[in-house]
């Protein structure tokens, strides 16, 4: 083949990939690469959010996508913050990333402490609808648990926080050595958001469950101080010498103790699961 010509068959099935994706309504794309093939995809339209060096790229389509959520964060906080008057005076500032699948008293616990140490938090709300529990309906149980924190900020965390695009081992099995490249991508990510609100500190639950949400904690912890971010490892809250988690809640909606489910959840949270809206939710849970 002429050397002129090399490429052209992978240029032509790259197009037809994002024609067929743009056909299915999905927009807004993103991307893994190698270094050396960053560029090519540039030539496509591809912009470049981060990279690890030497090993991977992560780009999108939108020209400016990830720097428009960055406004858009600090809009938000700028509202908030004038909402609040005078509440948001201090810089002492810290983040939180949940799924809250459901929000129970364990993520209502990491929020207050985060909120009592904290002259802010940034709390950002998981917004992929890949969980049991709705995006609206989390993040309606949030807002529900937290109405006597006025220094709490919620964000959508959009295809740019542990999402499908910026970390899919989080949601699939996989080999650990995915998920800590993953992991790398989701971090540089946030280091970006944390430049953008000037977050000095991420509170986390501690997983005694979840493998791949352990991994990502270690590298938190490993990682985050290198950008002058403290990572928090807050201990999990118990009820009966049991750690509250929001699979534990789901497994007893599952075996219809409900006695059981009050205990872990805040008052809003089970008043949603005993409502008429809930029941889609509990059916497809039991």
């Amino acid at each position: 083949m002429s050397q002129s010509h090399q490429g052209e068959g992978l240029m032509n099935l790259i197009t037809h990939l994002i024609n067929v994706q743009m056909e299915r309504g999905n927009a807004h794309l993103f991307l893994y690469t190698k270094c050396e093939s960053a560029k090519f995809f540039h030539e496509l339209g591809f912009r470049e959010i981060v990279r690890i060096p030497d090993q991977i790229v992560f780009m999108e389509n939108k020209r400016n996508g990830f720097e428009d959520y960055l406004t858009r964060l600090q809009h938000e906080t700028a509202k908030s913050a004038v909402k609040n008057q005078g509440v948001f005076n201090e810089k002492r500032t810290a983040a939180i990333v949940m799924n809250a699948n459901p929000f129970t008293l364990g993520h209502q616990y990491l929020v207050e402490k985060a909120a009592s140490e904290n002259e802010i938090v940034h709390l950002f709300i998981l917004s992929e609808d890949c969980s049991l529990f709705p995006y609206s309906v989390r993040k309606k149980l949030i807002q529900a648990g937290i109405t006597h924190l006025p220094n709490v900020i919620l964000h959508d965390s959009g295809s740019y926080i542990i999402s499908q695009a910026t970390f899919p081992s989080y949601f699939q099995k996989t080999d650990d050595a995915v998920i800590k490249s993953n992991v790398e991508i989701d971090l540089q990510i946030f280091v970006r958001i944390v430049k953008a609100l000037g977050i000095q500190c991420r509170y986390v639950g501690d997983e005694p469950f979840s493998h791949v949400t352990n991994l990502y904690n270690q590298t938190m912890k490993q990682k985050l101080p290198e950008y002058g971010v403290a990572c928090v490892v807050v201990g999990r809250k118990e009820t009966d010498e049991h750690v509250i988690s929001a699979s534990a809640v789901r497994q007893t909606i599952k075996d219809k103790n409900w006695l059981e489910v009050k205990k872990l959840v805040p008052q809003s949270t089970f008043d949603f699961l005993i409502s008429d809206e809930a029941v889609p939710i509990v059916e497809k849970i039991q």
